[in-house]
């Protein structure tokens, strides 16, 4: 039946039979078509390849190419500057995407004008909930209507004319743990489906679908099962509880959120959902009988009409490492061993680039995209990857590749039918992995069950003993020409800068787009990787580029603005866009016969004020430090350590007023609406007057230090 309609639905657009459809209308009809003129997924069609068929912007004329328009898309929620995940929609000339919170802005996509925004009205306060930033992938546009996530939890649906909320529905089945939500809707079918994040803090992932038009809930698929003991909500559930601990610590959650980019096939009728990492890490403290743990890190085909499984294929049984299988999913038809395949393919954290047959889920061949040292190969019969040892960290630390980034994070890879290669941002980010003794899960406390400080690079002096015997210690960035019929690399180019590059597009004029973290688009030619032109934005970029066609003028399109996950990690490289200018979110556009592209405003770089008066107690000083590493290191500075960067204050750089209401700030949420919510419910008078201690401390120190360095400058 389903293919009767597709049949008839393609016919009457040949005939010319089309009747006008209302603003932001993409259908079954309109996206199998996969015209290149409107960009209609975040993929651009219903295969997800970040893939354009235009080539009016080529090799041959890339100097003619510079700035069209920009759009400020910063949110207004919490004052301060957010990274920028998305791709963009683009329908009949109008550009359709999300901001952090869940913003969602309509724009006039020759212009940049805009036309409407909504704002999600977010408390601040879920800031705190967060593992990586406020972030939003996406949205979703199907006749004429706009579905996006809010990270509070809402899937909403919006008017494609107006941006007019038509509904709004509460996903959440426990608003007491921290949920979020930052991945982007899908449509599939009569459908439209939503997941969460929030496995760090102890959450148990599920994906729910809606009616497009009602927003009737129609089924939810739990990922991981809960305890036993209290019955299992679908039956694929009771399957999955076969393989974890009858006694596994279920308090924690379990994890497997989906907060990915996921893919729908129409002529298949399958929807394919990429799941998430475990919760807590170490399966001994999660199922400490062991067990692969379904559905962790796996790619999971589903009937969208009912919700039920029809295969699926784990990545990384028994997951102790971070290891999400929520990157990119890519729909292709390849040629593999002389037949013809309806493929899909991954490129997940663990370090194996999947080939999957979509219809079936067979398993067509698994190699290494990356520097992999957790496991020898991936067994084609079994289906498992055969460990080597070197991940099982229970006993002693180890160190890991790929680790928490993985060998490639969620921004997005591309596939270009005309060069037959995928372009992966790989991340080599070499990782020492060890206990965290002390794990106790504690809800809306984020609780991994392995350490931070000084595991990752640059490595402390102390954790640097476990290097030794070990190849792969360097992290680096790399933009990864891959490929998939021969599973080998045809070209790759190293970085000049390490993490938080962005997404790829690749294109028909056969060009490939990535921006970095310093602030650059470049373009590279697709066949043999030679960079052919960059464009200086002054912003860091992480989302993919995409392209559409208004008027016979090409655009290529970026989302800039630098946050995310790549700012809690590590120190972030010098060369940086952030250390020179003004980090705020920016989309851009450009055309042949545009101009420059104008830069934010530099970085001005404020001075240590004079410290207020304060009798310390070396006693409370070290608690406090303790507690600064514990409850605010994750967003706040407090020292003069220009290799890191946040876009949080440095609370080295407190002035007096705002030590005068210092117990306020923490216990009583009144910078809530800024993003900082109240920690009283972790926090007692005595922790924050210890904190308060410890930062006088350190800004005492910087402060003196300064005026040495004036007074030197001086003399």
């Amino acid at each position: 039946m389903r293919e009767s309609i597709i049949i008839i639905a393609l016919f009457a657009t040949i005939l010319g039979c089309k009747k006008e459809n209302p603003e932001g209308w993409i259908d079954e009809e309109r996206i199998l078509i996969e015209t290149a003129r409107d960009w209609l997924s975040l993929g651009g069609n219903y295969k997800q390849q970040h893939y354009s068929n235009l080539d009016q912007i080529n090799s041959g004329n890339l100097e003619d190419l510079g700035f069209a328009w920009e759009y400020d898309a910063r949110s207004t929620i919490g004052r301060i500057p957010r990274g920028l995940e998305a791709t963009p929609f683009v329908v009949d000339g109008i550009m359709y995407t999300s901001g952090a919170w869940g913003f969602v802005y309509a724009i006039n996509a020759k212009t940049g004008e805009e036309i409407w925004k909504y704002d999600p009205k977010v408390d601040a306060s879920y800031n705190r909930r967060t593992c990586c930033d406020v972030v939003n992938r996406g949205v979703a546009v199907w006749k004429g209507k706009v579905y996006v996530g809010t990270l509070d939890g809402y899937m909403v649906c919006l008017n494609a004319k107006d941006g007019k909320v038509l509904w709004r529905k509460d996903t959440f089945t426990d608003r007491t743990l921290a949920y979020t939500i930052t991945g982007p809707p899908q449509v599939a079918g009569d459908i439209v489906i939503i997941g969460n994040s929030g496995a760090e803090f102890g959450v148990r992932g599920y994906i729910t679908a809606y009616d497009l038009d009602s927003g009737e809930q129609k089924w939810r698929f739990f990922i991981v099962p809960g305890d036993p003991k209290k019955g299992f909500e679908h039956k694929e559930l009771e399957m999955a509880s076969k393989t974890w601990d009858p006694n596994s610590n279920w308090e924690a959650g379990g994890g497997g959120t989906v907060w990915g980019q996921s893919a729908y096939d129409p002529k298949l009728n399958l929807l394919y959902v990429g799941t998430g990492n475990s919760s807590p890490y170490p399966i001994w403290l999660r199922s400490p009988s062991g067990g692969d743990n379904l559905f962790l890190s796996s790619i999971l085909a589903i009937n969208p009409d009912n919700g039920k499984l029809i295969w699926h294929y784990q990545t990384t049984p028994g997951e102790i490492w971070d290891y999400t299988s929520t990157q990119n999913i890519i729909l292709a038809d390849l040629e593999i061993q002389g037949e013809k395949r309806k493929v899909l393919m991954q490129a997940p954290k663990n370090g194996f680039f999947y080939i999957l047959d979509r219809a079936t889920g067979e398993l067509l061949s698994a190699e290494k995209y990356t520097k992999v040292n957790w496991a020898s190969h991936v067994d084609l019969k079994t289906g498992k990857p055969v460990k080597t040892g070197q991940g099982w960290y229970k006993d002693e630390p180890k160190l890991v590749n790929p680790s928490l980034p993985g060998g490639h994070s969620w921004n997005p890879m591309s596939y270009s039918p005309k060069t037959g290669l995928v372009y992966i941002p790989e991340i080599i980010y070499p990782w020492i992995y060890m206990v965290d003794e002390s794990f106790e899960f504690k809800k809306l406390k984020w609780g991994t069950g392995i350490l931070y400080d000084g595991t990752g690079p640059p490595y402390s002096e102390e954790n640097r003993k476990y290097l030794l015997g070990q190849t792969d210690t360097v992290e680096m960035n790399k933009l990864k020409a891959w490929d998939p019929i021969k599973q080998q690399v045809a070209w790759e180019i190293v970085q000049p800068v390490t993490r938080g590059n962005g997404g790829v597009l690749s294109t028909a004029g056969n060009l490939v787009f990535q921006g970095i973290n310093t602030g650059y688009l470049k373009i590279y030619e697709a066949a043999t990787g030679e960079l052919l032109k960059e464009i200086e934005v002054g912003t860091g970029i992480m989302a993919a580029p995409m392209s559409y066609e208004i008027d016979g003028e090409q655009y290529i399109a970026v989302m800039a603005g630098y946050g995310g996950n790549e700012l809690i990690i590590g120190p972030v490289d010098k060369r940086a866009a952030i250390h020179k200018y003004q980090n705020y979110g920016r989309i851009l556009a450009f055309k042949l016969g545009g101009g420059d592209t104008p830069l934010p405003p530099k970085v001005v770089i404020s001075k240590i004020p004079e410290p207020i008066e304060l009798e310390l107690d070396e006693q409370m000083v070290e608690k406090g430090e303790s507690l600064f590493f514990t409850y605010c290191v994750g967003c706040h500075l407090a020292g003069e350590n220009t290799e890191y960067y946040s876009q949080y204050p440095n609370l080295a750089k407190v002035i007096p007023a705002t030590h005068g209401i210092f117990k306020d700030i923490v216990l009583k949420g009144v910078f809530a609406p800024n993003g900082m919510a109240s920690f009283a419910d972790v926090l007692d008078e005595n922790d924050v007057d210890a904190i308060q201690q410890y930062l006088v401390k350190q800004q005492t120190g910087l402060y003196k230090n300064q005026e040495s360095q004036e007074k030197n400058q001086n003399d």
